[in-house]
């Protein structure tokens, strides 16, 4: 008996069961694409798998509905895979360790996928029901969201009829998404040149930092460890060896390696240095210093371009919205730092709702790997999901949503990357509305997702489909 089948929605936990257990990171969809035509084919409903992975599954309307206007339901299958140092999981051959912490389900040592491994399993529980009164349906499942959207971007929709739909990929119960930041991921990368050492080499790590969404959580106070080692090296009078940070560029990283090497143990620095640069956004700041090895450091002048680099490249918010209170307009995250025997990479997630702000600043990025002596590139481009002034499907799901609750729903935009934005580029005329459960700390180890939240959603998206 799995751990999560005792609570309600049952099939819905089933069917999320289920899919953590089977490994479903970026880029590794295949399997869990597989699943999904298995399960078309169990309840004997039209699919279609592209080369992508991506899966389109259909329900005809219940009675009574075969006149109403198709509604396409989605998610994306692909999850963030982060895990804590010393989790033994490997996201390429292990499901998680799913558990049950009074109302919160979480997994032990990683992320849980509820972004976005819950609308996948309430769409399956809506599928396989009979009970349900619904109109045509069309089940989109996407893939590689997290890194991109390439899913979404590379969708073929000539066989979808529906022009509403409801994407289940928000985290906060009660909130009607409408509107969201485009953006792209850059990468800037720096030659490197090395020499022999002349003195004692130090690990460096910057740890103790929140994380959390670069999108949802870039205004949250919360510091980059990448950002964070950049300027502290800046500070040291060393030379660098390597320096490694951060595991994706849509999440704020939380840890940062360096290897360097010093006349004098940099302890004493480091410690100071974390003592005056916490935040209230990070209280628990901490840069710890233990002997290492290397047998080559980075020359002067490449130590030099490589710090002053990380100290100055822009990261974090850049604007903020004027016409809604509150909203980050455009921002980016240095998500991942590598260096090899060739080059330093960094990899940003660039946001903004506005697309000119967006180009703007990849031109800036591109200027700053000039500047440095770097190369750059852009990929990953996906647009800004505008507010629609009318909305049937936004007036039916307030409608109902007062219905159940007694109060209107928040109607709001987020900076944050949703794949409605592509749909409506690929379907004129598209209306669309994004909802999901309570969760917390997605993207992180700490992720949790609301099991009451995910009851009340599942039954707010079943009256919704009987409204529509």
């Amino acid at each position: 008996m799995g751990k999560l089948t005792h609570l309600h929605p049952n099939r819905v936990f089933h069917y999320f069961e289920q899919i953590c257990a089977i490994p479903h990171g970026s880029g590794d969809t295949a399997r869990i694409s597989d699943y999904c035509v298995a399960f078309a084919k169990d309840h004997g409903l039209w699919y279609r798998q592209d080369a992508l992975n991506n899966v389109i599954i259909k329900k005809p309307a219940t009675v009574g509905y075969e006149d109403h206007p198709a509604v396409i339901l989605q998610g994306h299958l692909d999850m963030v895979c982060e895990k804590a140092p010393d989790c033994p999981i490997d996201f390429t051959t292990d499901g998680l360790d799913v558990d049950v912490d009074g109302d919160w389900v979480f997994a032990h040592g990683t992320t849980l996928g509820g972004d976005d491994g819950i609308a996948v399993a309430m769409a399956l529980a809506i599928l396989e029901s009979d009970r349900l009164s619904h109109p045509p349906l069309e089940v989109l499942f996407t893939v590689d969201e997290e890194t991109g959207m390439y899913g979404a971007e590379g969708l073929d929709p000539t066989d979808m009829e529906g022009r509403l739909l409801i994407n289940v990929d928000s985290e906060q119960e009660g909130v009607l998404t409408v509107s969201c930041a485009g953006g792209a991921r850059a990468e800037i990368a720096l030659p490197l040149s090395y020499e022999s050492p002349s003195a004692p080499a130090y690990r460096i790590t910057v740890s103790g930092l929140i994380g959390g969404h670069s999108g949802v959580e870039i205004d949250k106070g919360r510091l980059n460890a990448n950002v964070v080692m950049g300027q502290l090296l800046r500070s040291l009078d060393c030379r660098i060896a390597a320096v490694n940070g951060g595991q994706k560029d849509n999440a704020i990283p939380v840890l940062c390696e360096a290897v360097v090497t010093c006349v004098e143990d940099p302890t004493a620095a480091a410690e100071a240095f974390a003592a005056t640069h916490r935040v209230a956004g990070d209280p628990d700041l901490t840069i710890t210093v233990a002997p290492a090895a290397t047998d080559r450091v980075l020359t002067a002048d490449a130590t030099r371009r490589v710090a002053e680099f990380l100290a100055t490249v822009p990261n974090g918010i850049r604007s903020m919205s004027e016409d809604i209170d509150g909203l980050v307009q455009t921002s980016l995250n240095l998500g991942i730092l590598t260096t090899d025997e060739n080059r330093l990479c960094a990899s940003f997630a660039v946001r903004s709702s506005r697309n000119e702000e967006k180009l703007a600043l990849l031109t800036e990025l591109e200027a700053v790997a000039a500047r440095f002596g770097g190369t750059y590139g852009s990929h990953g481009h996906y647009p800004a999901w505008e507010y629609r002034k009318d909305s049937r499907l936004r007036d039916v799901m307030c409608r109902v949503w007062q219905a159940q609750t007694g109060a209107l729903p928040i109607v709001m935009a987020i900076h944050a990357g949703l794949e409605c934005g592509l749909f409506c580029e690929k379907l004129a005329g598209l209306d669309a509305v994004s909802i999901g459960p309570d969760m917390q700390d997605i993207h992180t180890c700490r992720e949790r997702l609301s099991v009451s939240s995910a009851a009340r959603i599942y039954e707010y998206l079943c009256a919704v489909l009987k409204e529509l």
